[in-house]
């Protein structure tokens, strides 16, 4: 049995989950998620958590187990709490500024970019670090992603756009010793 679908995800009071037709819908305090599901996988509701189970061990059958199991519990997260990302932007001039919905970079290139910020998430600036946070897992990680892959952090320096927690890797420079 897979070691992730096997583990029943628990459902925090305030949170609704139904599995019915394809769709899974899960709604809670701060808002509502819609996931479809392969009709193999079977979820019950045991009060306070489900469990997800499989009919065989098919190897998609499996596959398909720990992936719903995780979606399910990315979903009940973030109704629930919520997910963020912080990006830190450093280097001389590199800012970031959001006006409305749309989060301005100043990366040194010859022209600002204008990113737009999808629906359902929030991006909020404090001096260097800018904050995604929503309540789709994975739209918080794309967006988050996309922001970065617009000035990745380079080894020499440093200066880019970084996870707040990632570790740079910084490479020596010339040492202009012949």
């Amino acid at each position: 049995m897979s070691r992730i679908g096997k583990v029943p995800v628990k459902v925090p009071k305030g949170v609704k989950v139904s599995a019915v037709d394809g769709l899974l819908t899960v709604e809670g305090p701060k808002g509502k998620l819609t996931q479809k599901y392969h009709p193999v996988i079977s979820f019950e509701d045991t009060g306070e958590e489900i469990v997800v189970s499989r009919p065989n061990d098919e190897k998609q059958t499996k596959a398909f187990h720990g992936l719903y199991r995780n979606l399910l519990n990315n979903m009940v997260t973030g109704v629930s709490a919520g997910f963020t990302k912080v990006l830190v932007v450093t280097g001389v001039g590199y800012r970031a500024e959001v006006q409305g919905k749309i989060l301005i970079l100043s990366l040194g290139y010859s022209n600002d970019i204008y990113v737009g910020v999808p629906e359902g998430l929030t991006v909020t600036v404090e001096g260097a670090k800018v904050t995604v946070a929503g309540i789709d897992k994975q739209k918080v990680g794309e967006f988050a992603a996309q922001v970065r892959k617009l000035r990745e952090p380079e080894p020499y320096k440093g200066k880019g756009v970084s996870y707040e927690n990632e570790k740079i890797r910084r490479k020596v420079g010339k040492s202009g010793v012949k």
